[in-house]
């Protein structure tokens, strides 16, 4: 359903655009990825090296990723989104049908360490990608975040609950939403917000709590746990957000609607440990106080997703992340890092 479509990923060379990118360009649909290769990428990590950890690593999975891109004839226009008059015309010459904007600060810490650039790499960016998709009418998909909801005020949230945003990063998400259902009411722009959370899988340098895990348990280092470990989190599997994608954007349903895309049910920190600990029997962990901006949460129901658009997410951290731990292990021996 898929081949013959045309879509642009802007910000698409970072962990989720790719992973997508090559999904999509799978199932037949030619895809191109706009990205200043910047935030959070080869550029960053080579102005800074100096002081980001595990560097080195991070530059050898980024080089995998467009290894992987060009290996699958996938189109890499290294542009910088925030430029208005390029970016629209580089969508007006591949001539797309959709886009899809991931191109965001993707990090609540740094978000709200500096909130002057995630302003403009997030709200920026998707300003541009919607003025510019108005003009030509394709399906705009904007990804959102769990994080707009907040505090969870219930065990599971559906996308009716109360969204009160904690926190730079959180706020911005929100602002984004908003953003992208005003141009569908004033401009009749077709529209999906997705509403991913706790991602993780093969080639993130987002340093997200299942990588920290993994690299610390792979070099031997202790592992700092923010809080007690009680903390649950709807840990979704990059493979389960991708198909989720794939569900969007071949169902006429998914057309200005707003869907969590996740596992659908949430599990502790402790869980999460426990798997590493079955991998690793050596790994020790420490405990430290809960970053206070950083929301209690849990599951989020991806009924609506199941029933508008098939959605079907199939990989349970028991699954997933034994899968993760898996590809890093073998990264790691064949980069003969360990």
């Amino acid at each position: 359903m898929l081949k013959g479509r045309r879509i642009a990923l802007i910000g698409g060379a970072g962990f989720i655009g790719h992973n997508m990118a090559l999904k999509l360009n799978e199932l037949g649909a030619k895809v191109f990825i706009i990205d200043n290769l910047e935030v959070n990428n080869f550029h960053s990590i080579k102005k800074d090296f100096d002081n980001i950890q595990n560097a080195s690593l991070y530059l050898e999975i980024i080089q995998q990723r467009i290894d992987l891109l060009k290996k699958n004839n996938i189109d890499l226009i290294e542009f910088d989104a925030r430029e208005y008059v390029g970016l629209g015309d580089i969508i007006k010459n591949i001539n797309v049908d959709s886009i899809i904007q991931l191109a965001a600060v993707a990090h609540a810490g740094k978000a709200n360490k500096d909130p002057f650039s995630t302003f403009d790499h997030s709200l920026r960016t998707l300003e541009n990608a919607l003025d510019i998709s108005r003009n030509y009418g394709q399906h705009f998909v904007f990804f959102s975040s769990s994080m707009v909801y907040g505090n969870f005020m219930t065990d599971v949230v559906t996308e009716e609950s109360l969204c009160n945003p904690l926190g730079i990063y959180g706020a911005l998400k929100y602002a984004g939403e908003k953003m992208v259902i005003a141009y569908n009411q004033v401009f009749d722009l077709p529209y999906t917000i997705i509403r991913p959370s706790a991602l993780y899988g093969e080639r993130c340098i987002s340093r997200r709590v299942g990588q920290i895990f993994i690299e610390n348990a792979i070099k031997g280092l202790e592992i700092s746990i923010n809080g007690d470990g009680s903390e649950r989190l709807d840990f979704t599997y990059i493979n389960d957000l991708v198909n989720g994608v794939v569900c969007v954007l071949t169902n006429n349903n998914s057309k200005n609607q707003t869907f969590n895309i996740t596992y659908g049910q949430s599990r502790s920190i402790s869980e999460m440990a426990d798997i590493l600990k079955e991998h690793f029997p050596d790994v020790k962990f420490k405990y430290l106080p809960k970053d206070k901006l950083m929301p209690d949460r849990g599951t989020l129901s991806v009924e609506k997703a199941k029933n508008l658009i098939g959605y079907q997410p199939s990989f349970p951290i028991e699954k997933g992340f034994v899968n993760y731990i898996e590809w890093y292990r073998e990264m790691y021996k064949s980069l003969e890092l360990a």
